[in-house]
């Protein structure tokens, strides 16, 4: 019974230690999806400054997080870890879309590859409410050239068929792209044609001047 004493003071020495991490984990994770919801609305002010500051400091906590992590992968793939991981990566996708630049990759990150393929998937939806921003006040060829992106992300997506478990839920995510890349067609080819008719009026104008 010594040894069973002795026994149970140590796991209960490392569960302890276990549920600090997890509470640590669960503040942070709260503190990183905060960070990345104020970059991607700095973002839509076109605040560029404000949306790198907040990211690099939603990179530092994520990697404080996964650090804490490491020797407890039944932490690390917990869903609440894996949620906070997906929003860094959805801000930093949107940036780099929003931007023109190289889309960063799993790696570039620090999340895991489900857990990117849904970042995207949550990227490319975000897009829809850049572009009609832009579509509020005139046409532009960026709406065209987001609208673009939206579509190839989707296009790649649609390749991983695999179940739920594995990819993380990735399914019901495309899904929901679809939906919105459609909807953002419609506007964009809508405000396409209204801006081509605007274009004939006034040409008609300047010849009857």
């Amino acid at each position: 019974m010594d040894t069973l004493d002795s026994t149970a003071e140590l796991i209960r020495a490392a569960l302890e230690a276990k549920n600090r991490a997890r509470d640590a984990t669960l503040e942070e994770a709260r503190l990183l999806t905060r960070l990345c919801g104020n970059a991607i609305r700095a973002m839509h002010r076109q605040d560029w400054q404000a949306a790198e500051a907040l990211l690099a400091e939603a990179r530092q906590t994520l990697q404080r997080m996964a650090a804490r992590l490491e020797n407890l992968p039944d932490l690390y793939h917990a869903g609440y870890f894996q949620d906070a991981a997906k929003e860094y990566g959805e801000a930093a996708a949107t940036l780099a879309l929003l931007r023109d630049m190289p889309l960063p990759t799993p790696a570039d990150l620090g999340i895991e590859p489900a857990t990117y393929l849904n970042s995207l998937a949550e990227a490319a939806s975000e897009l829809r409410r850049y572009i009609l921003d832009i579509l509020r006040h005139h046409h532009d060829d960026q709406a065209e050239a987001l609208l673009q992106k939206m579509d190839d992300i989707y296009a790649v997506l649609t390749t991983f068929d695999f179940p739920d478990a594995v990819s993380g839920g990735l399914r019901h995510r495309v899904d929901n792209l679809r939906g919105v890349l459609e909807r953002t067609r419609g506007d964009v080819t809508t405000s396409l044609r209204q801006h081509r008719l605007q274009q004939a009026l006034e040409r008609a104008e300047g010849n009857q001047a």
